[in-house]
């Protein structure tokens, strides 16, 4: 016991603060991946969090945080700060204040530069702003001030064998700053011409601090906006429940019900955890989980859902799951998780990221030298205004962002349509599905049989009656279907005298002093009834995927009544659908080819995989698989569990079982097929997302880098561009939370 007890496997989520960019991120994660026991380590630089996986006996949380802490930044238990956002917000207050201050010493800078140009000559600028001490006191606060995140950064980096963006900045700026101030002092010391200042390049330093400083304050708000679908899935919780303790009605905060309590949910109240109805019957509005429009009934027996809304009648329910536990909040970690993990694409920036800065460097020194020793002999000023341009030009901020801006906001927006990605990997590999293989019962048909067909040879309505009370005393599911439907017709039942059931025949009842038989053509022949005109039509019923049952009252034909599992009302859209994004749809059943064909072609299929046994329907993927085909499996019951699993990608129906939800890659709250067209949409939409912004963070930096070698971009307007750079990669992934799919 003990053994398994130290090697028993955990995950947790660490709040991180204090990176810069995703060199940052790399360092965490490869420090972590080294502590012995941690399996694995994730970390996400937009979402600002780290993913772990750890043996629990081998390392504990507090070692991470130290080791964490060790690289130079903060960790914290997520669960335990329960303040991401408030962190947030007070980093962006921080940002915003060191903006300001940066701005106002740094306009005079700014002033003073335009005085450098032959076309700016009418512009007035004062004297005070040309004197070199002057431009040292304005300097040095957003320097060592403003800038003091940068050279902390620089120093943790460095100290740790790496470097980030941070080290870019730190040169340039150190470089434009310093080279500044002595030329400041020599110009003091010789008192050469004591009203003809020097050429500076405080302005340099002070107006890229400032400009790096407004895209990180940009970035910020930005990534606080890409967390906009966890923030309004929690918004739906509600804050106080009315539970009942010993006899007394106590209005508390949901926080404080405990499993078991009975909860008084009123006319327009949110239900507050999941549970069990007692008593009542009202409505309740489920769209905000599932995406189904319409209210749907609950009467005692029926389970209600944390968050929904109940909207007439009073329901009294025993709460069954609160907390962590209800179907609110595991939707939350999956959102949370899928956008905190990696998808594949992202290595490719991580590795890029990783060795993108020393690269750099070597660029600026090597510019340098050619500049100072060939291009321009002797102009050290000149030379260092070119290797500064490329240092700040070259920083792989928009690198690190492209690909968890985009999956954060494609699984954000995912989530608001109900399709809930488990990971980041999952949402990427959507993308390539060009099979998608469906389940009949519960997938493509609604998984509960109603009754269809009524054809009676005398009085409709008493036909029904009759037959409605002497399948009422059956349990079979079939039976079940046909008193709801005569129900449904308002058609009161009788009593009945007496009833049997024939197991492989049907029933015997006895109704109002008439024998009623329904059943199979085996149990009209065992007593005796003349049925073989209605034959003909149970045939046609039968090639429809119904199932028929021949009606005898009084040893005499009566009718037919026939149930069938109907096809949900948007599956023949959503197969229109698929096949218009270009992949092929198979259905798959263990029923027989000919009610499996039926259904199939109500909705469009022409592909059809029958009377396969559950563990078969595994195989059946694999076989596709083989062909060279990504494979989606869609299902919904514990049978299709391991076709789910073997797939590319598993969906599973989200009003199906919790085994088939556990074991898929990607859940389906509204319980129909538009959600599979619409996964696959939002992936190929993501990917695009991705690739948009991989591509331009790249061609950026590849095309940014040879125009400041070549002298012709000023280290300012490399500041800039390279600011704008970042927030043009979050605003790009922003547009995915605006994202429509057709319906």
């Amino acid at each position: 016991m003990e053994q398994s007890a130290a090697t028993e496997s955990k995950q947790t989520t660490l709040q991180i603060t204090g990176m810069t960019c995703a060199a940052c991120a790399n360092r965490i994660e490869k420090g972590l991946g080294k502590l012995p026991g941690v399996t694995s380590a994730s970390v996400n630089f937009a979402m600002e969090t780290a993913r772990v996986e750890y043996a629990s006996g081998q390392v504990t949380i507090a070692d991470m945080e130290n080791k964490v802490e060790q690289l130079g930044y903060k960790a914290i238990p997520r669960q335990e700060s329960g303040n991401a956002e408030e962190s947030r917000s007070k980093e962006v207050r921080n940002q915003q204040r060191k903006l300001a201050i940066s701005a106002i010493l740094s306009f005079p800078l700014l002033w003073s530069m335009v005085a450098h140009f032959s076309f700016t000559s009418w512009i007035y600028i004062p004297d005070l702003f040309m004197n070199p001490w002057v431009q040292l006191i304005l300097a040095t606060p957003v320097q060592f001030y403003v800038g003091r995140q940068f050279y902390a950064g620089a120093y943790k980096a460095l100290r740790n064998g790496s470097a980030n963006m941070d080290v870019l900045v730190s040169l340039g700026t150190s470089a434009a700053y310093f080279y500044s101030f002595y030329l400041t002092l020599d110009w003091y010391a010789s008192r050469v011409g004591m009203h003809q200042e020097p050429s500076l390049y405080y302005e340099t330093s002070a107006i890229l601090i400032t400009l790096v400083i407004m895209g990180k304050l940009f970035e910020s708000l930005a990534k606080g906006r890409t967390s906009e679908a966890i923030k309004s899935l929690m918004g739906l919780q509600a804050k106080t429940a009315l539970v009942v303790r010993n006899g007394e009605e106590l209005s508390i905060p949901v926080e404080q019900v405990i499993t078991g309590d009975i909860v008084l949910v009123r006319p327009g109240d949110k239900v507050p955890v999941d549970g069990e109805v007692l008593e009542g019957a009202s409505s309740v509005d489920e769209s905000m989980l599932t995406g189904e429009s319409l209210p749907v009934g609950k009467k005692p027996g029926d389970t209600v859902i944390g968050a929904t809304l109940n909207k007439n009648g009073i329901l009294r329910i025993k709460a069954t799951k609160v907390g962590k536990d209800t179907a609110l909040a595991q939707i939350i970690k999956v959102v949370e998780e899928a956008q905190g993990s990696k998808a594949p694409i992202q290595r490719v920036a991580d590795v890029i990221s990783g060795i993108f800065v020393p690269i750099v460097v070597g660029i600026a020194i090597v510019a340098f030298v050619v500049w100072y020793f060939w291009a321009t002999p002797g102009d050290f000023a000149g030379a260092l205004e070119k290797a500064i341009a490329i240092l700040v030009i070259a920083c792989p901020c928009a690198l690190g962002l492209a690909t968890p801006t985009s999956i954060m906001a494609g699984s954000g927006r995912a989530a608001e349509l109900g399709i809930l990605f488990k990971g980041g990997e999952h949402l990427e590999q959507t993308h390539k599905i060009d099979t998608v293989i469906l389940d009949k019962t519960g997938t493509v048909t609604k998984g509960k049989p109603e009754l269809t067909d009524v054809f009676a040879v005398g009085d409709e309505t008493k036909f029904l009656r009759l037959v409605g009370t002497a399948e009422f005393n059956s349990e079979h599911p079939l039976a079940e279907a046909i008193v709801a439907g005569i129900r449904l017709r308002n058609i009161e039942l009788a009593s009945t005298q007496s009833f049997e059931a024939i197991p492989g025949y049907g029933i015997v009842a006895e109704v109002e002093g008439e024998r009623i038989l329904i059943g199979t053509r085996r149990l009209m022949g065992r007593y005796g009834i003349d049925a073989a005109d209605a034959y003909g039509t149970m045939s046609t019923l039968e090639e429809a995927g119904k199932t028929a049952m021949l009606v005898a009252i009084g040893n005499r034909y009566a009718g037919i009544v026939a149930v069938a599992d109907t096809i949900k009302e948007t599956s023949r859209d959503a197969v229109d659908r698929l096949k218009g994004l270009g992949i092929q749809v198979i259905m798959i059943t263990g029923d027989n080819e000919r009610t499996a064909k039926a259904i199939a072609a109500q909705v469009g299929i022409e592909h059809v995989l029958a009377e396969v046994l559950p563990e078969g329907k595994a195989a059946e993927v694999k076989k596709l698989q083989g062909s060279g085909k990504k494979v989606a499996m869609v299902g919904d019951g514990i049978n299709d569990a391991p076709a789910l699993a073997t797939a590319d990608i598993g969906m599973a129906i989200g009003t199906g079982t919790d085994v088939a939800m556990e074991a898929a890659d990607v859940t389906l709250m509204r319980g129909d097929l538009s959600g599979i067209p619409d996964a696959i949409y939002m992936s190929r939409k993501t990917m695009v997302n991705i690739k948009q912004n991989l591509f331009w963070a790249l061609g950026y930096n590849t095309l940014g880098i040879p125009i400041a070698a070549i002298g012709l971009l000023a280290p300012w307007v490399a500041g800039a561009a390279m600011a704008l750079s970042s927030v043009s990669v979050v605003l790009n992934a922003l547009r995915l939370q605006r994202m429509n799919v057709r319906r």
